[in-house]
């Protein structure tokens, strides 16, 4: 029965039934709805709507629910079960549903079957008894529960529930309560809507997805702090317009993107500093009506307080828009990270030799070893960034309070947070496998003329006005490109013609370290800031961590 169909008389035409329907996606906030459900449950105790023994019958008929719910995710190897054991499981699992277990014992029968006549292959239970048993989905996933429960042998995979009638998580979860504990499951929905609901499901899920794409982050940004540090005084290019600029630390090229990925993560925290705020009471759009307390629901889901305004809330989307824009930013800074180390891993620039884990070949041309993992971090970011602009463009046009648009709202919030979880973790594998080629990098440090400012610098310290010192160092670096020669191996007199400033110290002036070193301000690639960079950015890392920690 639809939670909705007391006003009507006619049945929905059946396409648009399952067109309409959100459960196939949305079962993805199953423990958000059940936590949102368990604190309105103790709003309507509160409040007198349901007495201690219908609250704690609801409670635990949600704790069920959310139990089998976590063990929702299994594939059973079953080339490594007795061929006896199935049959127990199946009975331990279904002592209270008789009827189903014949079914299920000749299922398992046919899975063994299967099994054994495919070479003794994992088999994915949840599949098998998806299709067996569609209408009768408890029952597939307190086998699967069971299964989990006693046997090491299960390996997580990702599993949907299959079940025709519920029109969404909301529905999903009413529908399972009122399986597990009767008639009195229905009073639950009294004082609420699903347009509070999932308004309240998306902030949970968004807020845990902030935490752990934050952890992500700092993870990847201790990482690349570790290669830094590991990399000591080694030298290599810097690019302006791609072409080669001025010598750097390569720690101070890995702190770059360390930064980068910390303001990532803090925007990530200011994200979930605005989003957290319960809309749970905010009714269908005026309002509970019933004289619900807001305050404990909010706090007992961890957030700061109630929303403000009903409307506001049951349509506010804002936060989802912000946290997609968030990992678009954060996908630009990782494209952008993968672009430079599939460049810098070419025969061409030759700093960085691709991990193996992290590469693959040509099915025609034997030699290549190709950057898959970078070209794909590189490429995956168009999808978060899709995402993004698929949120604003559904809600650009919406008046106030809740459309059935916004169910198209949630699938891109899942989108962008599997997709930038799935980057980091490969971006951060990366890092720890991938070699430096520090011997080619700095010898391309030295070469190029990448000393032309810190000599313009030199002239400038003797008095020289920088506009005539940059063009003396320009004249210098075409006598060099003339002679073949790097500005240091000028002859001195030559240099004279073009300034009488240079002297006999220009040589030892503009050598790699001397030139890194004259970068000796607060950011800069002198040696001893780098040193202090590097020190810095570890305790950032440690006490972000240990905020996070106590959060």
């Amino acid at each position: 029965m639809k939670m909705w169909s007391g006003r009507f008389r006619q049945p929905l035409d059946p396409g648009f039934e399952r067109w309409q329907r959100s459960f196939p996606f949305d079962q993805r906030l199953l423990l958000e709805e059940i936590a949102a459900s368990q604190a309105h449950a103790g709003a309507l105790k509160a409040a007198g709507i349901l007495s201690e023994d219908e609250h704690a019958e609801i409670m635990r008929g949600l704790i069920a629910i959310s139990n089998i719910t976590k063990s929702n995710l299994y594939t059973v190897g079953c080339n490594k079960a007795k061929p006896d054991t199935f049959f127990g499981m199946a009975q331990a699992a279904c002592a209270n549903s008789p009827k189903t277990l014949d079914q299920i014992i000749a299922h398992l029968c046919e899975l063994q079957r299967i099994t054994k006549e495919g070479g003794g292959q994992p088999v994915p239970l949840a599949d098998k008894l998806g299709r067996k048993h569609e209408g009768d989905p408890d029952t597939v996933i307190r086998i699967r529960t069971h299964f989990a429960a006693r046997h090491g042998f299960l390996e997580p995979v990702e599993v949907r529930i299959n079940n025709d009638e519920a029109e969404d998580v909301h529905h999903f979860v009413e529908m399972m309560l009122q399986q597990e504990i009767g008639e009195v499951a229905l009073k639950l929905h009294a004082g609420r809507s699903r347009n509070e609901q999932i308004a309240t499901d998306l902030r949970l899920f968004v807020r845990a997805g902030c935490d752990e794409l934050r952890a992500k982050l700092l993870e990847l940004a201790k990482v690349l702090s570790t290669r830094a540090r590991q990399a000591g005084g080694a030298a290599m290019p810097s690019y302006t317009h791609l072409q080669r600029a001025e010598p750097v630390l390569v720690a101070h090229w890995l702190l770059a993107y360390a930064e980068m990925f910390l303001r990532d993560a803090d925007r990530l925290q200011d994200c979930r500093r605005r989003l957290n705020y319960c809309p749970l009471g905010s009714g269908a759009i005026a309002g509970a009506t019933l004289k619900l307390d807001r305050e404990p629901v909010a706090k007992a889901l961890g957030f700061a307080a109630p929303t403000a305004n009903s409307m506001d809330a049951t349509s506010d989307r804002d936060f989802a828009v912000e946290f997609a824009q968030v990992l678009s930013i954060l996908a630009v800074h990782l494209s952008r990270w993968a672009e430079e180390f599939i460049l810098f891993s070419t025969l061409e620039y030759g700093f960085v030799r691709l991990p193996e884990s992290y590469s693959t070949g040509s099915s025609a041309m034997p030699q290549k070893q190709n950057p898959d993992a970078l070209e794909l971090i590189r490429g995956k970011a168009g999808r978060v960034i899709g995402a993004a602009t698929q949120l604003l463009i559904t809600l650009k046009g919406l008046p106030l309070a809740y459309n059935k648009d916004m169910q198209e709202t949630q699938e891109p919030v899942f989108t962008v947070a599997d997709t930038a979880g799935r980057m980091l973790e490969v971006a951060t594998g990366f890092m720890k496998a991938v070699e430096f080629n520090l011997p080619r990098m700095e010898q391309a440090a030295t070469s190029g003329y990448m000393n032309a400012m810190a000599a313009a610098t030199y002239l400038a310290n003797k008095g020289v006005p920088f506009r005539r010192a940059h063009e003396f160092v320009g004249r210098a670096v075409r006598l060099g490109i003339e002679k073949g020669c790097e500005l240091e191996a000028i002859p001195l007199g030559k240099l004279r013609e073009i300034s009488e400033e240079f002297g006999a110290d220009f040589a030892s002036s503009v050598t790699l370290e001397k030139t890194l070193d004259c970068h000796d301000v607060v950011g800069g690639t002198a040696r001893a800031q780098v040193a202090a960079a590097l020190d810095a950015m570890d305790a950032r890392l440690k006490a972000l961590e240990a905020e996070d920690g106590n959060a």
